[in-house]
């Protein structure tokens, strides 16, 4: 029933409208008998001295008794909202006008009277009411026979009994009845009022929430983009719903990242069972033939075969070594050591380490004389295995007679160093897939033992150390793989 904001909200401002009028009405009744009360009190202050004087309640300097009760009479009669009292100077009752069933006091407190002859207090000034032994209403007092000569009081209850049960009646009249009515309706106009206010207030955020859960039952895969109020300042719920749509568009591309990285890896999971089954098909295969036809064998096809077999294993252990370094860069278990150096001069060893593996195939593989660069901040056994890496690369696309050139400039604030080879280059719709695991371009050998590891490998290093790699095609044929060591930081 209350699972709804609005539905909470509404609850809330019902009990709260509730409460109000409640309030309003004990308030309102407690205000209305005071102040009816002090204006009566107020009114009436001197009446109890009045009565003395009209009534020729004194005669020759003493109270008058047959007066006294003619008075009780009449004012039962002609003024039943008002109660007589004689009262002794101790406060005890001696007669009075009221049913002598109902009077339950045998005598009233004269603090009150005191401080009303005194005119201490502010009205409504209450004193005992002699018809109940709790109650206290306004009063009117007067010393009897005079203030110089006092033996008693004339003690006058301004709201007596009738007057009570009149006020009873009239409470229940039309004038409260429509009070009331006009009250409830006050409240019933200011709930409707809350409600269509709250409606228009939790629109948004119901809206956002029947997207939220669009979001969640289409499995994260169909998300609606928040629409705020045009025209207005954004507000909570409009930067909850800009929050929304961030962590959909997250979660999306994480998914569809997620996605992508699981077929690459069942890819790369079969390409990884080609290339071991491969070498390990042309191994078990030669050992076999050697094992079946030993005898048939000459010494130098025997050499020939051990060859084959040797060279397949040496395969496969590079390929095994390069997988695991690879998983290991994944993983980010590798971690950079960077220090200061000069990559001129590792360049320039790295070069001299494949210049006689070149030399042999008829390459030519040099290095551009660097410019004065100052030194970077890598990890120098990472960064040489991205350099062999490349030049290796470079070498095995590069024909006999061509060369492979490595150069070093100033970018930014990087070092930026070049491979260039005279190969065929590679072609336009293998470029953006170099760097992917595995990948070969169209036409390349099955033979090639680098199973297209080493230059992924290169790229995750580059990237672990804060560089870039990129590869260009050269307009005179050949291609360029390029990559950046930062600077360091003086």
């Amino acid at each position: 029933m209350l699972r709804t904001l609005y539905a909470k909200l509404s609850l809330v401002l019902f009990l709260l409208l509730l409460g109000i009028g409640l309030l309003y009405a004990l308030i309102s009744s407690s205000l209305t008998k005071h102040y009816l009360q002090e204006v009566n009190q107020q009114f009436n202050r001197d009446l109890a001295s009045k009565l003395v004087a009209d009534r020729n309640l004194v005669a020759e300097g003493r109270l008058n008794e047959p007066a006294l009760q003619e008075t009780f009479r009449q004012y039962m009669v002609i003024n039943p909202s008002i109660e007589i009292y004689l009262l002794d100077r101790d406060g005890t009752i001696l007669s009075y006008s009221a049913d002598p069933g109902k009077v339950k006091r045998k005598s009233v407190s004269l603090e009150p009277i005191r401080a009303f002859l005194q005119g201490r207090g502010e009205y409504p000034l209450l004193g005992d009411d002699p018809r109940s032994h709790d109650r206290h209403k306004a009063f009117s007092v007067t010393p009897v026979p005079s203030a110089e000569h006092p033996q008693g009081y004339l003690y006058v209850v301004l709201r007596g009994e009738e007057f009570e049960a009149v006020e009873e009646v009239i409470r229940d009249s039309y004038l409260n009845r429509l009070s009331a009515w006009a009250l409830a309706g006050s409240l019933g106009f200011g709930l409707l009022a809350g409600l269509l206010i709250f409606h228009l207030l939790t629109r948004r955020l119901h809206r956002l929430s029947a997207d939220m859960d669009d979001f969640q039952h289409s499995n994260f895969a169909v998300h609606t983009p928040y629409t705020g109020q045009p025209g207005s300042a954004p507000d909570e719920v409009d930067r909850l719903g800009l929050a929304f749509d961030q962590m959909a568009n997250r979660i999306s591309t994480q998914l569809d990242l997620l996605r992508d990285q699981d077929r690459l890896r069942r890819t790369l999971v079969a390409q990884v069972s080609h290339d071991l089954r491969t070498p390990l098909a042309s191994l078990h295969g030669y050992l076999e033939s050697l094992q079946l036809k030993e005898a048939e064998l000459s010494p130098v096809q025997r050499s020939e075969y051990l060859a084959i077999a040797l060279r397949q294993t040496e395969r496969l252990t590079r390929l095994v070594s390069e997988l695991f370094e690879l998983a290991k860069l994944e993983a980010q278990d590798t971690r950079p050591s960077p220090e200061p150096f000069s990559a001129a001069e590792l360049a320039q060893d790295v070069v001299q380490k494949f210049h006689l593996g070149a030399t042999r195939r008829g390459i030519s593989l040099k290095m551009s004389p660097p410019p004065a660069l100052p030194l970077v901040y890598a990890d120098i056994a990472l960064t040489e295995r991205v350099l062999d890496n490349l030049i290796e690369n470079a070498i095995e696309h590069t024909p006999a007679g061509g060369g492979v050139v490595l150069s070093l400039g100033r970018k930014g604030q990087c070092v930026q160093v070049d491979i260039s080879d005279s190969g065929r280059g590679v072609a336009d719709r293998d470029l953006p897939h170099i760097f992917t695991p595995f990948y070969r371009a169209e036409g390349e050998k099955e033979s090639n033992s680098h199973a297209g590891l080493g230059l992924a490998i290169a790229q995750r290093i580059v990237t672990l150390q804060g560089g870039e790699i990129q590869a260009v095609n050269k307009p005179d044929g050949g291609s360029v793989f390029s990559f950046t060591l930062p600077l360091e930081q003086l």
